[in-house]
């Protein structure tokens, strides 16, 4: 992968960038959808990754129609979910202390910037033994549209300091790649459920196998900051 351009800051994903919850998320919607009698097809699912609560909904109504217990079902999704978390089922995605060390002593200040709620969010990174190794977090709380809208990236900057187009945003789903761009941001796409597409070659810098790759394509690390 060619190198990025110099850089002053990173902005993350969380879901299924920094943590493996993709695929518990998916387990709970499956979960919760035989609760209800909901059939929930793989497509759909792939649907609402990437995609906050509010318009995951919307999409459960189009699909189902309005009759379909939504806050029910989500509800339940989000019980399946920490039920989950709760049990030790949180993992960190492969390379993500080393890259946060790396970016550390290169004293490049970093920022998650989720589609999740606050809450949710500080919940999993504490779990996960990360929440204070980040400058700022941004939830879907913070803003007025989600992804793939540019909301969230374009606060990650303003809160950072630095400006957009001096941020390296790391995604692995596609509204987040859209979003991440719309802020004009370099964006590089680590995969985890959803594949990279030729849209998704055309709006990245790069594709990565995870996140050890992303190490190789920023500037050395120099000494600790003091």
């Amino acid at each position: 992968m060619r190198r990025l351009p110099d850089i002053d800051a990173v902005v993350f994903d969380m879901d299924g960038l920094l943590l493996d919850t993709e695929s518990l998320a998916r387990e709970a919607l499956h979960r919760a959808g035989d609760g209800l009698g909901l059939a929930l097809d793989e497509a759909f699912c792939a649907s609402l990754i990437g995609v906050p609560v509010d318009a995951c909904r919307a999409l459960l109504l189009e699909r189902h129609g309005a009759s379909v217990a939504a806050d029910a079902f989500f509800a339940d999704v989000a019980r399946q979910l920490e039920a989950r978390v709760a049990a030790g089922a949180l993992r960190l995605k492969a390379g993500a202390l080393a890259l946060l060390a790396h970016l550390e002593q290169a004293g490049l200040p970093r920022a998650v910037a989720t589609s999740s709620a606050r809450a949710k969010a500080l919940h999993h990174l504490e779990k996960a033994g990360i929440a204070g190794r980040f400058d700022a977090i941004v939830t879907r709380d913070d803003v007025a549209r989600g992804k793939p809208f540019p909301d969230l990236f374009l606060l990650a900057a303003r809160r950072l300091g630095v400006p957009p187009a001096r941020c390296l945003a790391l995604e692995d789903s596609h509204n987040g790649v859209r979003a991440a761009h719309a802020a004009g941001m370099p964006v590089v796409m680590v995969p985890d459920l959803l594949a990279p597409t030729d849209e998704m070659r055309s709006l990245c810098h790069s594709i990565a196998t995870d996140l050890h790759g992303i190490v190789a394509l920023l500037r050395p690390a120099g000494p600790a900051p003091v």
